[in-house]
């Protein structure tokens, strides 16, 4: 019998202060590429935690997701994976610029609307314009809309 096909499970923050929106400049699959923090879903956590882990991880700020913007689905095609992306907004923090970064960040950045238009040629996927503009464009499901149980 096949593998069955398992997306993969992926949390994300659109994170805005002042007009500007933290991304991360990283290296994937050889070339450097924007994101908003975000990473894979881990054993244990609820989707909201690991949202909050991936932002500290990769940008030294402290993020407390507040709401739910969207869940996207994207195929990859050049790797056929297919990733299944939740996407929350919410409150920094906090910083903690002294914390190293995952390896792969090359650097954080809070850029303006404009300015992230500007690089989309080098967005690490469509997903990152997605769930600006549907942030921008006041999505927000309430986080009681994700149920965990054991």
């Amino acid at each position: 019998m096949p593998d069955p096909w398992k997306p993969s499970v992926t949390v994300a923050a659109v994170a805005e202060r002042d007009g500007r929106f933290l991304l991360v400049e990283e290296m994937a699959n050889g070339v450097a590429v924007f994101n908003q923090p975000a990473g894979h879903w881990e054993r244990g956590e609820t989707l909201a935690d690991a949202c909050a882990r991936e932002v500290l991880e990769e940008t030294g700020y402290h993020f407390r997701p507040a709401a739910l913007v969207g869940v996207y689905r994207w195929h990859f095609a050049a790797k056929d994976v297919t990733f299944l992306r939740f996407a929350f907004c919410g409150e920094v923090t906090g910083h903690a610029p002294g914390r190293g970064l995952d390896k792969e960040i090359l650097r954080a950045v809070w850029l303006s609307p404009d300015e992230v238009a500007a690089v989309r040629a080098r967005h690490r996927s469509p997903l990152v314009q997605a769930c600006i503009d549907d942030y921008v464009g006041g999505r927000r499901y309430p986080l009681d809309l994700l149920r965990h149980y054991e």
